[in-house]
């Protein structure tokens, strides 16, 4: 069958068990695998496809970036990906206000275009970086501007669409394009007047009542919401408006969300263009997983309020009639676009980490988006918290309140569906439609809510939607069990009876109750992955930045892997290979994903899994066991360099080690650090002297914001979320105080590499010991940063000392998913380090591979080893050593600078401490987003080389090619400088090399 279906469309057709994994869902609850996924590239293949589906029985199913949190994107039959091929703007019309779009377009590539023109598309929904037109028509997408510029449905002037039966047909505001629309609609006036339309956000159902004559029988507005169930949109005409001359921002503090909607009224009177509310407890989320948030008024509910006006002044004016005339607790205006950006990040971040309870139990969509009039608003809330406790069920609030439409999502009871599941919904529903409001505000339907629509509507509305969808879809071939005909509402629930997965000895899950399961299902499918996060700051996902292909997405491979987990396949089914072998456990999503995804952690416990007892790739031997070859090799240098440096004997070593041999050989040091004097100077075989008083080192940064803790609060190094990088809350009392974190004022011209500040409180102390950890790159390939670092360190008036033993921390043998092997590295490491970390002292990391693995991957393998977590806590990056440092800042260098910050610490550290040293420095730094591409073995790896060097292309080679001849290059990373130097030939420099003029 699928040969046959190739053999008719230029697009390709894969029905390969990868594939049907990762579409089997959507962002919503729900699983259903379809037979095949099709990437149509024209509107003739679209035609094919349905033809060809039409002969053989089978469903279709449009399908965009698959954001859709209803489940109204995924199909038995044929799924049809239009954002793959089918995403070219055709063309914007600046006369007119339009834009013509093929439905695979994204949302923000088309504001990207439009800009230049002072346009803009109105609805702006969270998912705008990813999701497409024809999703957005699809679910008639809204997004917090609604209130001034409306739904997609006002924005569509025309659509060109394929029917269920093939016909293709162009909807505008003429019925005759649909045969017996006519007379459907003279038959249905009743109903449509008196049940459709009753305010902006009646979203469920079919958006009937624009066929209403007095609404202009707007024939493409009414398909807009249809969710796929009419037909195959090919191509879409949608209207623009005026970008804002000026906007400010207006933060209103009330009680509770509930007394914030009831002030809506008001708000509203002042013409706002975005009106979003948000609850105390989703800021105290924010503010736990992201550090500090930006001072908000007094309360304990939140209304962000956008004003907009011809001029500064004129916006400025109507924020101030705002704050006179509502009747919030407390205000605040905010004018500054950099500060309402900081503030807007809340709300965004808050969108994000929705998907956990405050108490961090799994929060799913299925009544996250229900919507009631505004002014019965802050009613329903107070009852909808009483109906929440009732079902034992919690969440986290926030929401369009100016036309009111209330997003969260919810610990449903889905493994205990149906009884309780089904009782929630069902009650939720009546309680809804009591308030005269809608099961859905803008996310549609779909497989969630399309069941309750019998508690919102009448039969007689019922009939009305089966009979609009007969006229379009006679035989029912289009989204079956969408809107009309619905399937149960707890049918086909993705986590439902999954039981958990036992451990084998690998990860041990902490933040999932030891389960991979459990793991794995924390991508829920919002998409963020298919994203160009790099344009944000984001690093995720590099390899589908460079394919565009949803198996290299970190959604694509979670798929994939909850197959596994759910017994559909093995570890080691090829699938499983293929989804995995281009992830470059970059740890990207580890924070960058709203659900906090680690799909580095899950391959490399899916490679334990496979191969345990079991040989392996060469590769995994070759560079699996790096540190062990670089032993040997490091005592006799000049040899293997010489070895290496012959082309031909290094390529047939290469292709022998698993390794592509378009890859150069790194040069080894020609004496490691461990072998130098100074490293012997540095090895004590007496215990460490512990830190005793207040050392210099005392209290880091608050992370990530790079605030400094208040100098009487009295603790050690702030302990940090050995998960997150971010800085978690004290319960201890220790002994260290904390300090001013550097001030950034740059020093006078031609100051001395190293400026020390102390007071005589600080330098009556004794200096405490600092364990440099020595890392095989850096000890094996760079010996002269350790030099480096420890003539900075020392500098500073402590002792540094470095690992008695040669040590590693187990990275390669991570990266390779040998986890029972890195468990005894760091085992070793522990042992080495205990004394020191139970001393006060600070472990200081030099390669960020490495010190994220001490700060995450350790206490992650050795959960069960008391030892783990405070070691983990004593680790620093050389930057948050420095700017924690009470003694220390920064020396004045205006150079230009481009950086590369490692994938790992942006992921696992933060970049925040190296952002604020080099920006106190002067320096003009250009600052690169996204992997570097080599991500330690992965661009090594045979079948890599070319995935390696585009992804290169994304970030870190224009970077490089667009900077000046003099500028300097500053990567922390093995990898990063090593990709530098083999791409473009530039050499890099650890930021402790530019520190002190090296």
């Amino acid at each position: 069958m699928v040969a046959a279906l190739r053999g008719r469309i230029d697009g390709e057709v894969d029905a390969s068990p990868r594939r049907r994994a990762e579409y089997s869902t959507d962002a919503s609850n729900y699983r259903v695998p379809p037979t095949a996924v099709v990437f149509p590239r024209s509107d003739s293949d679209v035609a094919e496809t349905l033809g060809f589906a039409r002969e053989h029985g089978l469903p279709v199913t449009a399908r965009g970036a698959g954001t859709s949190v209803a489940g109204n994107a995924i199909g038995s039959g044929l799924v049809l990906d239009f954002s793959r091929h089918m995403n070219r703007i055709v063309r914007i019309d600046p006369d007119r206000r339009t834009a013509e779009v093929q439905p695979g377009v994204v949302l923000s590539a088309l504001q990207s275009a439009a800009r230049p023109h002072g346009l803009r598309l109105g609805p702006d929904p969270s998912t705008q970086n990813r999701c497409t037109l024809g999703g957005m028509i699809g679910n008639n997408a809204c997004g917090p501007r609604a209130v001034a510029w409306g739904r997609t449905s006002d924005t569509v002037r025309e659509l060109r669409i394929l029917d269920g039966t093939g016909t293709e047909r162009v909807l505008g505001n003429d019925p005759a394009a649909v045969p017996g629309l006519a007379e459907f609609t003279r038959s249905a006036l009743a109903v449509l007047r008196t049940d459709l339309g009753r305010f902006d956000r009646q979203a469920s159902g079919y958006g009937l009542e624009h066929l209403l004559p007095e609404r202009g029988s707007a024939l493409a507005k009414s398909f807009v919401g249809s969710e796929g169930t009419c037909g195959l949109l090919l191509d879409a005409e949608v209207e623009l408006v005026e970008l804002p001359r000026a906007t400010v921002l207006t933060v209103l503090g009330y009680p509770d969300i509930a007394t914030a909607a009831d002030d809506v009224a008001a708000v509203m009177a002042c013409a706002p263009i975005a009106v979003e509310g948000i609850d105390a407890r989703l800021v105290d989320v924010v503010r736990v997983h992201r550090g500090a948030v930006p001072e908000l008024p007094r309360g304990g509910g939140w209304l962000f309020v956008e004003t907009a006006g011809a001029s500064a002044a004129e916006a400025l004016a109507t924020a101030e009639r705002l704050c006179r005339t509502t009747h919030a607790l407390d205000t605040r205006i905010v004018t500054d676009p950099a500060a309402a950006a900081a503030l807007w990040r809340i709300r965004a971040d808050g969108a994000g980490l929705a998907g956990r309870t405050a108490d961090g139990r799994p929060a799913w969509p299925g009544w996250e988006d229900s919507a009631v009039p505004p002014e019965h608003l802050g009613a329903y809330l107070r009852e909808f918290a009483e109906l929440t406790a009732q079902h034992g069920v919690d969440g986290l609030l926030y929401g369009h309140l100016g036309d009111g439409c209330i997003h969260v999502r919810l610990d449903l009871p889905i493994t205990e569906a149906p009884q309780r599941f089904r009782a929630f919904l069902f009650d939720a529903a009546e309680l809804v439609v009591r308030y005269g409001g809608s099961l859905s505000g803008e996310h549609g339907d779909g497989r969630a809510r399309s069941e309750l629509l019998s508690v919102m509507y009448s039969p007689d509305v019922l009939a009305a939607f089966a009979g609009y969808k007969a006229l379009f879809d006679p035989d029912a071939v289009l989204n079956p069990g969408v809107l009309v005909e619905p399937r149960p509402v707890d049918a086909d629930l993705r986590v439902a009876g999954l039981a958990s997965v036992p451990s084998t000895g690998g990860f041990a899950f902490p933040h999932d109750d030891g389960d991979i399961g459990a793991a794995v299902h924390r991508c829920v499918g919002v998409g963020k992955c298919r994203a160009d996060s790099s344009a944000a700051g984001g690093f995720m996902c590099p390899s589908y930045l460079a394919t565009a292909d949803e198996k290299d997405s970190t959604r694509g491979r979670a798929r994939v892997l909850q197959e596994v987990v759910r017994g559909a396949l093995p570890w080691s089914a090829p699938a499983v290979a293929e989804s995995l072998d281009l992830c470059l456990s970059c740890k990207a999503c580890r924070s960058d994903c709203p659900a906090g995804v680690d799909m580095a952690t899950y391959k490399a416990e899916a490679m334990y899994r496979r191969y345990r007892g079991r040989p392996r790739p060469l590769d995994h031997y070759a560079l699996g066991w790096l540190p062990r070859w670089l032993g040997p090799a490091s005592r006799i240098p000049r040899t293997a360099n010489a070895i290496a440096g012959i082309g031909w004997l290094r390529r047939i070593g290469l292709r022998a080690a698993g390794i592509d041999p378009r890859r150069d050989v790194p040069r080894l040091a020609d004496r490691p650090f461990r072998r130098t004097e100074r490293a012997r100077a540095l090895l004590s075989a007496e215990p460490p002297t512990p830190a005793l008083g207040n050392p210099p080192s005392a209290t880091p940064a608050d992370a990530p914001s790079g605030d400094a803790v208040p100098r009487d609060t009295a603790t050690t190094a702030v302990p940090f979320d050995v998960r997150s990088g971010d800085a978690v809350a004290r319960d201890t009392a220790t002994t260290a105080t904390a300090a001013d974190a550097p001030s950034g004022n740059a020093a006078p011209t031609g100051a001395a590499a190293i400026e020390v500040v102390g007071d005589d409180a600080a330098s009556t102390q004794p200096p405490a010991d600092v364990l440099l950890w020595i890392d095989t790159f850096t000890d094996a390939f760079d010996p002269e940063i350790a030099q480096a670092a420890v003539t900075l360190i020392e500098s500073l008036g402590h002792r540094v000392r470095i690992p008695r033993r040669r040590l590693c921390c187990g990275l390669t043998w991570l990266s390779t998913g040998q986890l029972d092997s890195a468990r005894a590295k760091l085992r070793a490491t522990l042992a080495e380090l205990d004394e020191h970390v139970r001393g006060g002292g600070i472990v200081v990391g030099l390669e960020p591979s490495c010190t994220a693995v001490l700060r995450a991957d350790l206490p992650e393998l050795l959960a069960d080893d008391p030892r783990a977590a405070p070691a983990a806590a004593a680790v620093r990056t050389l930057a948050e050593f420095l700017v924690e440092h009470p003694d220390w800042r920064p020396p004045h260098r205006a150079d230009a600078v481009v950086v590369q910050p490692h994938c790992h610490q942006h992921a696992v550290l933060g970049f925040e401490a190296d952002r604020r040293i080099l920006t106190g420095m002067g320096a003009k730094v250009t600052e690169i987003a996204g992997c570097c591409g080599l991500a330690g073995n992965f661009g090594m790896q045979k079948g890599h080389y070319d995935i390696s060097v585009a992804v290169a292309g994304n970030g870190l080679l224009p970077a490089l090619r667009d900077a000046a001849e003099d500028a300097i290059f500053v990567a922390d990373g093995f990898s990063c400088r090593t990709q530098s130097a083999q791409l473009t030939g530039r050499r890099g420099r650890h930021l402790v090399q530019f520190l002190l003029g090296e």
